[in-house]
């Protein structure tokens, strides 16, 4: 057993995607371990923290070795430091949260690794089950006041597109004409002049995010490694 203290980081990977019966859910992919301690259980994916790079390039690094996946959007949850989290000695872990979009989903191909609905979890390694309950809990607060849905969709897509996210991480419907309100009162979204082809209705406008806001203002931190 270690007498120092080990520096880890994990990061919690949302993604909305189809579940067994075709419904889009909220969903993170789990490594399974193949080694003690918990070997056989899911983990978040993750790994020693590297001195010579920053955490959060470690976390966008542990991401593309283990998943294939590339965020985006990345910041910093929590870090989580219990002296018995873990059986093999003293690992203070700096865990991220990350937004990926669907056509990232199907990067993952890796036989360890699986997607699971983010509310419905087995058992995990280490305090992992915790970890995921509060990057949902800071997941869903933040939806509701910064712009940080967009990192789900395409680079375009239509209002009832940007409703669907919503709805599917508060987990409660709303009110399409108070949510287009809602949206246009903001004026972060840009209408491209195109709309949805191939339908037999009339079609719905195209809109994408005005790049020149950012999805969440960190202040200070920006460039700091929060993303």
């Amino acid at each position: 057993m270690s007498t120092g203290i080990d520096l880890a980081v994990s990061t919690v990977i949302f993604a909305l995607r189809p579940d067994s019966a075709g419904t889009l859910v909220l969903s993170i992919p789990l490594v399974r371990r193949t080694r003690d301690p918990f070997e056989g259980l899911w983990a978040l994916p993750g790994g020693a923290a590297d001195a010579g790079e920053s955490l959060a390039d470690t976390a966008a690094r542990k991401l593309a070795e283990t998943t294939g996946v590339t965020p985006a959007y990345l910041e910093q949850l929590y870090c989580f430091g219990e002296p018995d989290r873990s059986p093999s000695g003293r690992v203070v872990s700096v865990v991220y949260w990350a937004l990926v979009r669907g056509d990232e989903v199907e990067l993952v191909t890796d036989d360890n690794v699986a997607w699971f609905p983010a509310d419905e979890l087995p058992q995990l390694a280490f305090d992992h089950n915790l970890i995921v309950e509060y990057a949902l809990w800071r997941l869903r607060t933040k939806l509701e006041y910064s712009r940080i849905a967009h990192a789900f969709l395409g680079p375009t897509f239509t209002l009832t597109q940007l409703r669907q996210v919503h709805e599917i991480v508060l987990q409660k419907p709303l009110d399409p004409a108070n949510f287009r309100r809602q949206i246009e009162a903001s004026r972060v979204l840009v209408p491209t002049g195109e709309h949805v082809t191939g339908g037999r209705h009339r079609p719905p406008r195209l809109y994408r995010y005005d790049a020149s806001v950012e999805l969440v203002d960190n202040g200070p931190l920006t460039s700091a490694g929060v993303r």
